[in-house]
């Protein structure tokens, strides 16, 4: 029997640069804190050894400092870490994995695969079929080999690749590097083990995407997991736990605003969100300007308590109620043509999108202004 966790697409080194900066520092960090996450796992289960199936660092050009930060949170497991190169990070005749062995940060127990073959586990008696990327995109299988590698009898299988599995991620794949959808079979593989999908997939029984182990995009494809892999016996269909080890969940909200409870619905999901959220807010419709207050308010309050956050407002447009000019003393006079006149822009189907946001946040700060006068120094 060998037990083992299968992780991917660690990119190491990510930027984040969407974000503000210590936003990005936090998420960047977020990446090496769960690496060190998964050692304790691997050590808590007792797995065999951890499998990373490429790109472990998003750059060939990271610092000295973060590849030793990198080598330096596998310490809290102690078995055979293999790792494979990804388009990201491949094997080049310079790389990454060059940097790091003169670096001389490597432990024994890690061992770096960067040339295409099989490596044997034999105390768990598993042959590990290798197929790192020599370069950044391929238009050949790399995984073609493993149909024709002998491995020795009695041994478990196991394919580690990093690619597109052709026919089966139909959007917004990370490379072109294909890999056959009939691999596993054809290979006699008793499961393989594939980077490059963001996200946790079966692909089918034998053939799973790890994920990435930290969510980095806005997208829901279920990352930030590991997958505790266990194989009873050569040709043994294998258990798969999907297991998560992410610290940040990262949410996109698209919303459109038309009556004053969607603003309060809104409101009250903003509230919800904690400490270990990454949200982008997208808003878009119309709203009173007493709502669209509401709503900005919620959104400084719900930045205060987030990791990161993003947010557009320039779909969202500010109408003014008589109610709101009243409370503002702006029902005649100079005041009120000013906001009638930011109100027409927003309702002009010839502005430009430039024009209609800078009139919506025009209001909120007129208002912001005529809201800290007293009541009785508000003209009209």
């Amino acid at each position: 029997m060998i037990r083992f966790l299968h992780t991917a697409d660690w990119q190491i080194g990510t930027q984040f640069g969407q974000f503000e900066a210590d936003e990005a520092a936090h998420l960047a960090q977020a990446r090496f804190d769960t690496v060190r996450r998964i050692a304790n796992e691997a050590t808590a289960r007792n797995v065999d050894a951890v499998l990373v199936a490429g790109d472990v660092f998003d750059l060939q050009t990271v610092s000295d400092t973060v590849i030793r930060r990198l080598f330096g949170a596998l310490e809290g497991f102690a078995g055979p870490w293999i790792m494979l190169p990804g388009n990201h990070d491949a094997a080049l005749v310079e790389s990454v994995w060059t940097r790091a062995q003169r670096l001389n940060c490597i432990a024994p127990n890690v061992r770096l695969v960067l040339e295409p073959g099989v490596v044997l586990l034999d105390a768990c008696r598993a042959a590990l079929l290798c197929a790192p990327l020599t370069q950044r995109i391929t238009y050949d299988d790399t995984s073609g080999f493993f149909d024709t590698t002998d491995t020795p009898p009695g041994y478990h299988r196991i394919g580690l690749a990093h690619g597109s599995v052709s026919g089966i991620l139909q959007e917004g794949i990370d490379s072109s590097n294909p890999i056959a959808a009939t691999r596993a079979a054809s290979a006699r593989l008793d499961y393989l083990a594939l980077g490059d999908w963001h996200g946790h997939l079966r692909v089918d029984e034998r053939t799973w995407y790890a994920g990435t182990h930290e969510q980095d995009r806005f997208r829901a494809n279920d990352p930030g997991f590991v997958l505790d892999v266990t194989l009873s016996e050569p040709g043994a269909s294998p258990n798969v736990e999907a297991v998560r080890v992410g610290q940040y969940r990262w949410q996109r909200w698209d919303e459109t605003i038309s009556v004053p409870t969607d603003v309060d619905a809104l409101n009250a999901r903003l509230a919800a969100l904690r400490s270990d959220d990454v949200l982008r807010l997208a808003v878009g419709g119309t709203a009173a300007l007493a709502d669209a207050e509401a709503l900005r308010v919620a959104v400084e309050e719900a930045r205060a308590r987030v990791r990161a956050l993003r947010v557009d407002l320039s779909g969202l447009q500010v109408l003014p109620t008589a109610d709101d000019l009243a409370e503002l003393g702006a029902q005649s006079g100079y005041l009120a043509k000013v906001v009638a006149r930011l109100r027409g822009l927003q309702e002009d189907p010839q502005a430009e999108p430039q024009q209609v946001m800078r009139a919506a946040e025009a209001l909120l700060l007129l208002a912001r202004f005529q809201r800290e006068l007293p009541r009785e120094a508000r003209s009209a």
